[in-house]
């Protein structure tokens, strides 16, 4: 399982596309101009795989995380003995979230207990919303909204 670290600031897929003798990660305008993500900070890109078709995962295409450079020292790597963490949430829990940000899809996503994503559809950054989580996987969660959100 891949642990998603709570400075998360982005998290979204995209593929990966040649631009002559370099390869680019394209990041939708709207991201940027939304104010998830900065021309003027640094940042950490992790790329995870697509899953195989099959798999817990359905992703077609890479995922992109983007996390915000620290300019502290790195925190160390865990150990590979370092206990697996199960998803902070069940399928047919009840939440309260605060949204943050849009994904690419353009769904809301908030963060939960250890910085674990949870995608809305229908919502967006600053909405308050109780939702029902419909489908938990390794590293994302995705919900409902049970009531219309409210805007903080």
């Amino acid at each position: 399982m891949t642990e998603i670290p709570s400075s998360l600031r982005l998290l979204f897929e995209t593929e990966l596309e040649r631009d002559g003798d370099r390869y680019v990660l394209p990041i939708p305008s709207e991201l940027i101009d939304g104010g998830s993500i900065s021309t003027d900070e640094t940042y950490r890109i992790a790329l995870l795989a697509a899953q195989e078709a099959g798999s817990d995962e359905t992703a077609s295409t890479p995922r992109q995380t983007i996390e915000k450079e620290e300019t502290s020292s790195p925190s160390p790597s865990p150990s590979p003995t370092s206990e697996v963490q199960t998803p902070p949430v069940t399928e047919g829990e009840t939440r309260s979230v605060t949204i943050d940000t849009l994904g690419d899809q353009g769904d809301g996503i908030a963060k939960v207990e250890r910085g674990f994503i949870v995608i809305v559809p229908g919502t967006q950054p600053g909405d308050q919303a109780k939702v029902e989580i419909t489908d938990v996987r390794d590293t994302v969660a995705f919900a409902e909204p049970i009531e219309d959100p409210t805007v903080r």
